[in-house]
């Protein structure tokens, strides 16, 4: 008997696969290794039942992937999640425009979480709702502690496997408990000395949550370095700026200091004034890697 399923976890070399019919723990077969492919987290698959009273089975075959995020290692992944916290820590925009460049790299559907709006008493972090709303993205503003805007949390969840992102000690774990009682994830305190938390999930694991909703609680971009983007890319890594582009005088404009270029005619109209200054900022940063 064979059945259909989905990676949720790999551990010392035994798989969980999520069937229809319950969740199987298989070995993966050698084929595997010889052809150098290695079973992933998220990964839809296909097992035969060894001993169905135990839920014991192998893994047979892996389907093509739509994607796979190296750091955490997951795949077929449909959205980031990424979160940043109005308060404790402080929103750090140069920080999530990274996050955001590496999700837009990946493809991945985006959702901005703006956590701990509670402790926000100047509510500061609706400029921010703005400025990305602005610029195209979808944003809910949450706290986990007062359980405000985890409905509409919910909702965006709904039929995606769903990875959350974002700096640590920004509550990713506790709104994810918050949202789904009963799943009791790790959660780590604020470090009030260094505003640093400490990392509370060791590894990337799909939960799932409803019956077609998963998510990946790990580390998210353990990584925020962009090096490997070539500076020519970023621009499209913006979506704010994908109406113009095109628009240019010049072929091939970077939007720095070409004349006659419709992105920067944008700029204080449909593109914030502070996102195209990290845009150049990250841009040079690009361009002195690859000089170096």
């Amino acid at each position: 008997m064979t059945h259909k399923g989905v990676i949720l976890k790999g551990i010392g070399g035994f798989y969980y696969v999520d069937t229809e019919n319950g969740v199987y723990e298989c070995r993966a077969r050698g084929i595997f290794r010889k052809e150098g492919i290695r079973p992933t987290v998220g990964d839809d698959v296909e097992i035969s039942v060894l001993d169905e009273k135990n839920k014991k089975g192998s893994l047979d075959v892996i389907f093509p992937r739509r994607n796979e995020l190296i750091r955490p290692r997951v795949a077929n992944v449909d959205q980031a999640v990424i979160v940043f916290a109005a308060k404790s820590p402080n929103m750090n925009l140069d920080l999530l425009d990274r996050f955001l460049v590496l999700a837009e790299e990946q493809e991945l559907e985006i959702v901005l979480v703006i956590n701990k709006i509670d402790r926000d008493k100047q509510g500061r972090y609706e400029e921010a709702a703005v400025l990305y709303r602005a610029a195209g993205y979808p944003v809910v503003c949450t706290s986990a502690e007062k359980g405000i805007g985890i409905e509409e949390l919910r909702e965006v969840l709904k039929n995606k496997i769903s990875v959350f992102a974002g700096p640590s000690g920004v509550g990713k774990s506790s709104l994810i408990n918050s949202a789904f009682p009963g799943l009791s994830l790790n959660t780590g305190e604020i470090s009030e000395k260094i505003q640093r938390g400490r990392h509370t999930t060791r590894h990337a694991e799909l939960i799932q949550v409803s019956e077609q909703s998963y998510i990946v609680d790990s580390p998210g971009f353990t990584s925020l370095f962009l090096n490997h983007i070539p500076a020519e890319k970023l621009q499209y890594y913006f979506r704010e700026f994908a109406p113009y582009v095109h628009e240019c005088y010049y072929n091939g404009c970077m939007h720095i200091n070409e004349p006659d270029c419709a992105v920067k005619e944008q700029i204080g109209k449909a593109i914030d004034s502070r996102r195209y200054e990290r845009y150049k900022t990250l841009f040079e940063e690009l361009e002195n890697e690859r000089r170096m």
